[in-house]
């Protein structure tokens, strides 16, 4: 069973100024890459399994793979103590969903995520959603799907199918809510919900 509960940490992109640009982000994407996230990077497990949803004798293998630095990433991160995601897979790995927050002036701010593994998998990245905070920024495709720098796929692609749905959460997911849900903060566009019910 691949039936899968994690807990995933995140030890250096939560601490972003809320006032960094688009293009800053990704200036300081390419920095992360050749600075701190190498080590990070490194401590991830990468995957040896080429293998996607519809290699049905050798993605149960992937999938365990996929398990294993997961698991790897979650345990060396807990000393960061940056608890920031819950996820969980369908029983056959192709759907993951779960809740991710960010925590400012000691508010915690949630929000539910959403992916598929693409069918080209592993050699695509999975796009990563938040359906909730559709339409109310520019970084975000239709559908909540999460815009990534222009230097995402190309690092993907060189790394492909070493890389894993723990690579795509650290590279992906992480540096955008660092980035983006403060922003969305500072303009008020996301609001805590303890401040919504003050308001109504």
């Amino acid at each position: 069973a691949f039936f899968i509960y994690l807990s995933l940490y995140l030890s250096t992109y939560l601490f972003f100024s809320s006032s960094l640009s688009f293009s800053r982000y990704a200036i300081y994407f390419i920095a992360m890459v050749d600075a701190a996230t190498k080590k990070t990077l490194a401590a991830i497990p990468l995957l040896k399994t080429k293998a996607g949803p519809r290699d049905k004798e050798e993605w149960p293998q992937r999938l365990k793979e996929e398990v294993t630095s997961l698991i790897k990433y979650i345990q060396n991160n807990k000393e960061a103590d940056n608890d920031w995601l819950r996820i969980q897979s369908n029983k056959d790995g192709t759907r993951w969903f779960g809740k991710c927050w960010y925590v400012q002036d000691y508010k915690k701010y949630e929000f539910e995520l959403e992916f598929d593994i693409p069918v080209t998998y592993p050699m695509t990245a999975p796009e990563i959603a938040i359906p909730s905070l559709d339409g109310k920024t520019a970084k975000m495709y239709r559908g909540g799907k999460i815009c990534l720098t222009e230097h995402f796929k190309p690092l993907w692609s060189r790394n492909a199918p070493k890389f894993g749905v723990a690579h795509a959460l650290a590279l992906g997911l992480g540096p955008w809510v660092a980035v983006e849900i403060p922003d969305l903060i500072k303009r008020g566009i996301v609001v805590h919900k303890d401040d919504k019910s003050e308001d109504s």
